[in-house]
């Protein structure tokens, strides 16, 4: 492996992990659109097609850290490689979901489809902090993150218009017979993708070449992860990121249908959101590290997102649509800085510390439900209210608690 501190030495490894970002992003915000289409199809309550969501992410908690062990005995290229497959294995399950016309059908393929990619976030995550130096982690996670995005953006205009167009005026099997040839293509693709890394020159790392001097000091006389507050804390703001970050993703489309907007105008809404992301994670780019500390651009990211939960909540129609879209843009600089804060000075701790992040991501499982029963028992409008504590821990963790060293 090439020695810290070689930027030339990563590009080729930090352009095949981009790749796989991209896949992320394009299978994760395509369930922004599947949430409404599944409404319709089925005729779904909100908290039911948020179970879209749930089923997801729920696989982060459950996989997480039998992902350390596979990616322990297979090492970070053959599990990214069996991460793939898993996933395509959940794509196809929509064929016969579709076929059948049966919900939970489609529930356990996104469940599979969570699996492969917990996989791949526990491998892929830490290997991004590791190849280069720390103080720029947030620099290259940012890079992942345009390509998360672009992604993103990209699945909300190719499954919007097939997916949401005539939608509600056909039968369900008709309607769903839509998803069948995407997802073949999909699994296709995820398919060449898993040979293709399994066959690349990707290298091992390991997460002692990160250590210097002081971190050795620390990780040899402690003998437990949950002895690290920085890391649990972090968890935690982990799982309040995610829950808001899908909140005011996948919700905002039938946000937009309940006060009035049509289905043509309500489809690009997740896509502006994600606009809002990919602006701010290119700014991150370029003011992360020689302008912004990572720690600074994460408490504005906080404090953004406190302001435009409230904005959501007290204005109303198109401007309370933009302030949710908005919160894409407070979102952008927290989940970056997130990992190198909570994984500083973990030494040999860091596989499994970055196993326990990933099942942080199960915010974006649990909280939607929430927020799914806010809107159908209170007010589409007030379970926004939700995000502002979600913000103020987040600007906590970013102000205090990623400098706790001990407990």
């Amino acid at each position: 492996m090439a020695q810290p501190g070689k930027p030339q030495s990563y590009l080729v490894p930090l352009l095949i992990i981009g790749v796989l970002f991209f896949i992320f992003g394009f299978v994760t915000w395509v369930n922004s659109v599947l949430i409404v289409f599944f409404k319709e199809a089925f005729q779904l309550s909100t908290f039911s097609s948020n179970l879209v969501a749930f089923a997801f992410f729920i696989s982060y908690a459950l996989m997480a850290i039998p992902s350390s062990w596979v990616l322990k005995k297979t090492g970070f290229k053959n599990g990214m490689s069996f991460g793939l497959i898993t996933m395509a294995v959940g794509t196809l399950i929509f064929v016969p979901a579709a076929k059948s016309v049966s919900y939970p059908l489609f529930l356990v393929g996104l469940f599979l489809i969570g699996i492969g990619l917990t996989v791949l976030q526990t491998a892929s995550n830490p290997y991004v902090t590791i190849l280069g130096p720390r103080e720029s982690a947030a620099q290259r996670i940012s890079f992942m993150g345009v390509a998360n995005k672009l992604a993103g953006i990209s699945s909300q205009l190719i499954f919007g218009s097939i997916l949401l167009s005539s939608a509600g005026t056909v039968s369900a099997a008709a309607s769903l017979e839509k998803v069948v040839t995407p997802y073949m293509i999909l699994t296709a693709v995820l398919i060449v993708l898993a040979i293709w890394i399994r066959f690349s020159n990707l290298p091992e790392v390991s997460e002692e070449d990160d250590e210097v001097d002081t971190t050795q000091a620390v990780t040899t006389t402690r003998t437990s992860v949950w002895q690290f507050p920085n890391l649990v804390l972090g968890v935690l703001a982990l799982f309040c990121y995610v829950g808001a970050e899908v909140i005011s993703g996948d919700t905002i489309i039938n946000y937009g249908k309940s006060i009035g907007f049509s289905n043509d105008e309500a489809k690009y809404f997740t896509a502006y959101t994600l606009y809002g992301m990919l602006a701010g994670y290119i700014l991150g780019i370029i003011l992360i590290p020689k302008f912004l500390s990572q720690q600074l651009a994460m408490r504005i990211g906080a404090i953004l997102g406190l302001v435009l939960s409230v904005g959501a909540i007290f204005t109303t129609g198109f401007t309370s649509v933009l302030c949710i879209a908005l919160i894409g843009f407070a979102n952008a600089p927290i989940w970056p800085a997130v990992w190198p804060l909570a994984l500083n000075k973990l030494g040999k701790f860091t596989k499994f510390a970055s196993a326990l992040l990933i099942m942080g991501i199960t915010g974006g499982a649990i909280l939607p439900l929430l927020h799914g029963y806010l809107t159908d028992t209170v007010s589409p409008q007030l379970a926004y209210g939700m995000l502002i504590p979600l913000y103020a821990y987040i600007l906590y963790y970013a102000l205090i608690g990623h400098k706790r060293q001990s407990w």
